[in-house]
């Protein structure tokens, strides 16, 4: 496993994305992610399984302050009456004292971000909460979260594959000291049939998706939160650290980039 070591913090860069991941299914696959040698959980409020991930967690043989956890709040409690509560369920649900890192979900027009902010920041000196960061922002609602944020803003959570450039956002993590996590890293599996992806992972004995979970973590300081169910794809996806693209694979996978978005609810902040 390779790590991102930023505010004080030492971050798996591959994590497990758990969106979808429902029931049993849910509680198996987590737990199969730890036997395989994963550090880092992902989940949030809306996917619905928090209880699932905390179970699985629990039920592993991995000591809980080994693990990376995240979790996210959903728009209805990015509010002062239903954050700090909506959290505290999360915590019950997960089986845990605190999560590691706690993301506003989705920025949103109505919503008071420095009231939110400002609950988040309390949270974390109770304890209940080690980072706080964001996900789906733009570069300039990042300038507004850091003005309101007391606490520095680990990171900001967006898709990011080879099909879409997160250039900008990217550009503004680094300059303001944060990292990003890539969700849905194999662009819901589209990669898999891209040809240039192909020829490149036929040199290295790895498949489009190896290739693509590599070009995003050897970038400075981005983690990749890729999700599967299945025992074959969960260590597949960690089998991606026994070799390295060189600088010219790189820059002919980040050529891919179309603006290819696949995850573009009507209510998210891109025009």
């Amino acid at each position: 496993m390779e790590y991102i070591e930023i505010q004080d913090e030492k971050i798996p860069a591959l994590g497990f994305g758990t969106w979808q991941l429902k029931g049993e299914e849910c509680v198996e696959s987590v737990k199969t992610a730890l036997e395989n040698g994963y550090r880092h959980i992902d989940t949030a409020q809306i996917y619905g399984n928090e209880a699932q991930v905390g179970r699985g967690i629990k039920e592993s043989d991995v000591d809980r302050d080994d693990i990376w956890v995240t979790t996210k709040v959903w728009r209805d409690n990015l509010n002062k009456q239903g954050l700090k509560d909506s959290v505290n369920e999360s915590l019950e649900k997960l089986r845990t004292e605190y999560v590691d890192l706690l993301l506003i979900h989705w920025p949103f027009e109505e919503m008071d971000l420095r009231t939110v902010l400002s609950e988040m920041n309390e949270l974390e000196e109770e304890g209940k909460v080690r980072n706080i960061g964001i996900s789906n922002f733009t570069p300039e609602q990042m300038k507004q979260a850091e003005r309101y944020s007391d606490s520095e803003l680990l990171t900001n959570q967006v898709e990011y594959h080879p099909f879409l450039s997160q250039d900008k956002v990217l550009e503004k993590c680094r300059e303001k000291n944060m990292m990003l996590t890539a969700y849905s890293p194999l662009a819901r599996g589209d990669i898999l049939e891209n040809k240039k992806l192909q020829e490149i992972g036929e040199k290295y004995g790895k498949s489009p998706a190896q290739v693509s979970l590599s070009w995003l973590i050897q970038q400075n300081n981005v983690a990749a939160i890729p999700k599967a169910a299945s025992q074959e794809h969960i260590q597949q996806n960690m089998d991606i650290f026994d070799f390295k693209l060189t600088e010219q694979q790189m820059e002919t996978i980040s050529e891919l980039a179309q603006g290819d978005r696949k995850v573009d609810p009507d209510f998210g902040p891109w025009s």
